[in-house]
């Protein structure tokens, strides 16, 4: 299969090392330089970006968490003047304020090489029409493999999500031969072609990009069958770029991982401490080339495991395996991440405390779906219905702003929930 930028995915190691190394001084320079919380962070611990002589040398600077970006809304961790931003994305669903993204042209750019390189990877090429039901806005989403399909020179149809009836249609119109979505949208799309009396052979569709949300390889051969497609893997990070930062190729030994623009580590989560290729932990990732919001040791909070070996495809840089699992109390609800503490927040500042409340997540009809239950308390109590409904409808409206999903909004009987001993999770994932 053919491999988008041949010079750098199959670069030699020790050369790719070198590149790594030089493109870290040169970040550490610029955030020192230029945001002022990695200039703290570097004085607070008498560390100069000259003091980087290898890469093991990065071990030693604190991590970034999402904490520190939500603190620096919205624009202390730019980099550049905002003249040279043109880009603005955000993330929702954070606890305390959204996390903001910049992009300079260059990085807008790179983003474009990065997703040709990961559709590339996948099997698309410029013959195809790529249809992408994911979320265009302030959430980086849809972007990044929009501009990477265009840079193939394949044509891209951006429908974004929803109304699954027209999606169908347009696949079997418009001769759609990619596709681009969750895997439970893609689960979706499979359940409405059964309900439209349509078969996947009346489609074109062959490969499938899905991220966004965990899947697992029954899900995976599930869609496969269903839509007569390749469904393949990859990896984005809203806060490093988006989509672009790894993903499948036709072997499926893991995730390329686009090294020569992310440097990653895997480090044991209550520790801290590096892990060596192969063990299971978390995803740390600092930007090399990111000019705009450049990141020096993310904690992502995704678990997964990093491999160096070989890959029959040719491509060096090394390999992601699929996501274990997540370090925090994160959930992902249709590629979105929800903060269970950003729900009480919302609940807080409508009825003026934190009301005890509980979320539920499930799947119907192979569509995730967010329940928030909520305990009935003085405050809460209605005379008329109508008063009660016109409340849950405010408080499902601001909720939707507040985490970027809509969710079902349950009121429950006092004391149902036991919070305070703790039999009752603040989670409940019914998905797994």
């Amino acid at each position: 299969m053919a491999i988008y930028d041949r010079e750098a995915e199959q670069l030699d190691r020790d050369y790719l090392v070198q590149v790594q190394l030089e493109r870290l001084q040169a970040t550490l320079h610029r955030v020192y330089k230029n945001v002022k919380f990695y200039k703290r962070t570097f004085d607070r611990l008498g560390f100069l970006p000259e003091d980087c002589l290898s890469l093991e040398d990065l071990a030693r600077l604190p991590f970034t968490t999402r904490h520190d970006l939500a603190r620096s809304y919205p624009y202390e961790m730019f980099a550049v003047p905002l003249r040279e931003v043109v880009r603005i994305h955000s993330s929702t669903g954070s606890p305390g304020n959204p996390i903001v993204m910049g992009y300079t042209a260059r990085d807008l750019r790179n983003w474009a090489k990065l997703a040709a390189r990961i559709l590339t990877a996948a099997g698309v090429d410029r013959d195809d029409v790529v249809q992408v039901t994911l979320s265009y806005g302030l959430l980086t989403s849809a972007f990044g493999l929009h501009y990477g399909v265009e840079l193939l020179g394949a044509s891209v149809i951006p429908t974004g999500p929803g109304a699954t009836h027209r999606q169908v249609q347009i696949m079997r119109d418009y001769r759609t031969t990619a596709l681009i979505s969750t895997p439970g949208y893609a689960m979706v799309i499979a359940d409405t072609l059964e309900e439209m009396g349509l078969d996947a052979k009346e489609l074109h569709l062959r490969v499938g990009l899905l991220a966004g949300e965990p899947w697992t390889e029954d899900m995976r051969r599930d869609i496969e069958d269903r839509l007569l497609l390749t469904a393949m893997d990859n990896y984005a990070l809203s806060e490093a770029m988006g989509p672009g930062v790894a993903g499948e190729c036709e072997h499926r030994q893991g995730m390329h991982l686009n090294e020569d623009h992310f440097l990653p580590e895997i480090i044991d989560p209550a520790t801290g401490q590096v892990l060596p290729p192969g063990q299971l932990g978390e995803l740390v990732l600092t930007t090399i080339t990111r000019e705009a919001t450049p990141l020096v040791r993310f904690r992502t909070g995704d678990l997964c495991r990093l491999t160096y070996g070989p890959c029959p495809c040719g491509r060096t840089l090394a390999r992601l395996s699929r996501i274990a699992g997540r370090t925090d109390n994160v959930v992902i609800v249709k590629g979105i991440n929800i903060f269970p503490e950003r729900v009480g927040q919302v609940l807080a500042g409508l009825v003026g405390e934190e009301p005890v409340y509980q979320l539920v997540i499930g799947r119907e009809r192979q569509l995730d779906y967010l329940e928030i239950r909520i305990e009935v308390r003085e405050g809460l109590f209605f005379d008329k219905m109508t008063a009660q409904r016109e409340f849950l409808g405010k408080l499902n409206t601001k909720l939707t702003q507040g985490i970027g999903v809509t969710p079902r909004v349950k009121l429950v009987e006092p004391h149902s929930i036991n919070r305070a001993a703790e039999t009752s999770p603040l989670v409940i994932d019914l998905r797994h």
